[in-house]
């Protein structure tokens, strides 16, 4: 997972271009567009566009068009759920896409419609039903709001416009329902209903998870290096400064400030232990790790 991850942060920066700006604007647009000619058409009826939800058998036809016009089903027939739900989706997006980077928020969504894909054929197969149709982007989306959860979980929204709750809260009871259903196909022995949720969202766990376990270490890292690693190590560096003759020494070129007086030295607080460097190394040098 962590290769997998390495590998998506790797060609982001290789491929700063990547990608649709604004992603979800388009996304949004394609809804309501889609919602205005189920109303032309004068029906409420979601089954009324099927030619654009994904279908096995459909594709295996041929209409490979399905494969992405899935996305802009409205996932509500209502038009005041379907404008609180872009809305919140649009918010969640936005702030995702301008966390990560277009190239990053441009792979997750696309690498969640793909497992729903792919879900969605594994459900087929599995239950023999190869009509089996997947409307809309609930799982995505679900994906989606758990990123954001994770990465900024003391955000607010207005639960039913008035109550403040926090997005950790509301992750909390989406994973427990999210549960529950899986838990409840098990139950039915309905195993497409296990197997979509769990394969759609696993671009969460390729995304989030690895990140989510470095900020983990970086903040117990970092607190430890407070408290009593760094006071030993820097009580370490004042004997040696005693012993060698200097008190400061780059750790990349080997300068002092015993030979190179008129130059200016710095600890990098991103380092591993107590690591001073020189002002042409300060900003240019690779952070020592942990071993």
């Amino acid at each position: 997972m962590k290769k997998i991850y390495d590998g998506v942060q790797r060609f982001c920066a290789a491929h700063p271009r990547f990608g649709i700006s604004n992603l979800m604007r388009v996304i949004v647009a394609g809804n309501v567009a889609v919602y205005v000619l189920m109303l032309l058409t004068q029906s409420n009826d979601v089954n009324a566009l099927n030619f654009l939800t994904f279908n096995l058998h459909a594709l295996l036809r041929g209409e490979v068009w399905r494969l992405v016009t899935f996305v802009f089903v409205p996932a509500y027939s209502s038009p005041f759920s379907l404008l609180i739900s872009l809305y919140f989706y649009y918010w969640i997006g936005s702030t995702l896409e301008r966390q990560w980077g277009t190239p990053k928020f441009n792979l997750y969504y696309i690498s969640g419609m793909l497992l729903t894909v792919l879900g969605t054929v594994l459900a087929s197969l599995i239950t023999g039903n190869y009509y089996l149709t997947v409307a809309g982007t609930n799982y995505v989306n679900l994906s989606m709001f758990f990123a954001f959860a994770v990465l900024f979980p003391n955000a607010q929204v207005l639960l039913f416009f008035i109550i403040p709750v926090k997005m950790k809260w509301l992750a909390y009871l989406d994973g427990a329902l999210f549960a529950f259903d899986i838990i409840s196909a098990v139950g039915q022995h309905n195993w497409g209903g296990v197997v979509l949720p769990i394969v759609a969202l696993l671009n969460f766990a390729v995304f989030i998870w690895p990140e989510v376990h470095y900020l983990r270490q970086r903040t117990q890292y970092q607190a430890s290096r407070k408290t009593v690693q760094f006071r030993q190590a820097q009580q370490q560096q004042a004997r040696q400064q005693e012993q060698q003759g200097y008190h400061h020494k780059c750790a990349v070129c080997g300068k002092t400030d015993t030979d190179y007086p008129d130059m200016q030295f710095r600890y990098c607080s991103k380092c591993a232990g107590y690591h001073c460097f020189c002002q042409d190394h300060i900003f240019n040098h690779v952070h020592f790790t942990e071993e």
